[in-house]
């Protein structure tokens, strides 16, 4: 396509068309989406001296990739799972082009070729029990913020939820009058799903209830979690966990060691999750629990840690002891039967 309007009118279309309205992409998809798009840009800015009104179809192919996914590294430190991403947005975004344009199939197919780098699987992060003891002592239940805190951590522990589905939950998303007490989460794509509370947790949320939500109807619209700025109240930013997070992460950590330091509100996420599979949870619950798509994204729970180690190292210590006492084999000091079962006579 020799039109150098042709490029930036399928970003439009792939941005503000494709994405939200035919695949349905949740508004933190489209922004990845659209920064990774943004990087490609200033690559070809920085490194090319091609400006975005100059951009055409005909300059991309898989060199060109294989220059802006070594640029990422070098020039911003991405490493290969970042990298990955990228690309693969790349060829999303060609994959439209070509099926808007087939005249444009050749180009995607030529990006085909670009391969993703070999990641190594990190083991997940999550905290002992011991350590979330620790970090949940930390605030204050008689002050105002730290009723909020200390809930906010609890809510986010037993639910396994992620940190933009607590923020946006609202009054009407809690359900405790049902025989089996639970909230609605809306997780990434839009999806929803419905999570039990343990009797614990339910007294810790009618506790900050009466303090944050004394007078409401427990089925409006209002936030569960909110700040209020100049009088108006507003749903709690993420930036706002992370500063307490980060806080009583600080302090705990001088009381319990294991308490890490670079503390992060999907950290909890994680200890639960890990929690379950050591209490013999099978991964497919977990993934439902989680608001996984795949039982592949749960996967990475599925490691031994130390302590699952440990305990069946005992068990087979003692299993040992407790044979010990029984009779003989028949074949025990019995060279010539050995012999014969090993063939060599």
């Amino acid at each position: 396509m020799k039109e150098n309007d042709g490029f930036f009118k399928y970003v439009r279309g792939f941005l503000t068309v494709f994405l939200p309205k035919n695949k349905c992409c949740s508004r933190n998809t489209i922004k990845a989406y659209r920064d990774s798009l943004n990087l490609f840009r200033r690559f070809l800015l920085e490194k090319k001296g091609i400006a975005f009104t100059q951009i055409s179809f005909d300059l991309i192919n898989h060199e060109l990739v294989y220059e802006f996914l070594a640029w990422l590294q070098d020039a911003h430190g991405c490493g290969a799972a970042t990298q990955n991403h990228r690309l693969a947005v790349l060829k999303s975004f060609l994959r439209y082009c070509a099926f808007e344009d087939p005249t444009l199939m050749a180009i995607y197919l030529d990006i085909q070729k670009v391969q993703s780098k070999k990641t190594t699987r990190k083991r997940v992060e999550y905290m002992s029990e011991t350590a979330l003891k620790a970090l949940l002592e930390q605030p204050d239940p008689d002050t105002r913020c730290g009723l909020r805190d200390r809930f906010f951590m609890i809510l986010l522990y037993d639910t396994g939820a992620r940190i933009q589905e607590i923020l946006d939950l609202r009054l009407k998303d809690l359900h405790l009058k049902d025989q089996t007490p639970c909230i609605y989460l809306t997780g990434k794509g839009g999806k929803t799903r419905a999570v039990p509370l343990m009797d614990k947790t339910i007294a810790h949320l009618r506790e900050y209830m009466q303090t944050y939500h004394p007078d409401q109807e427990w089925e409006n619209d209002h936030y569960l979690f909110y700040t209020i700025i100049k009088g108006l109240k507003g749903r709690m930013s993420a930036d706002n966990v992370s500063c307490f997070l980060k806080r009583y992460a600080k302090s705990a950590h001088q009381v319990c060691s294991e308490v890490p330091l670079r503390m992060h509100a999907h950290l909890f996420r994680h200890t639960r999750a890990m929690h379950l599979y050591q209490a013999g949870i099978p991964l497919s619950y977990i993934k439902d629990f989680l608001g996984h798509v795949s039982v592949d994204t749960t996967d990475i729970y599925a490691f031994a840690d130390t302590s699952m180690m440990r305990a069946a190292l005992e068990k087979i210590d003692n299993r040992g002891v407790e044979n010990s006492s029984a009779a003989k084999p028949i074949w025990q000091e019995n060279e010539e039967m050995i012999l014969k079962l090993c063939g060599l006579k």
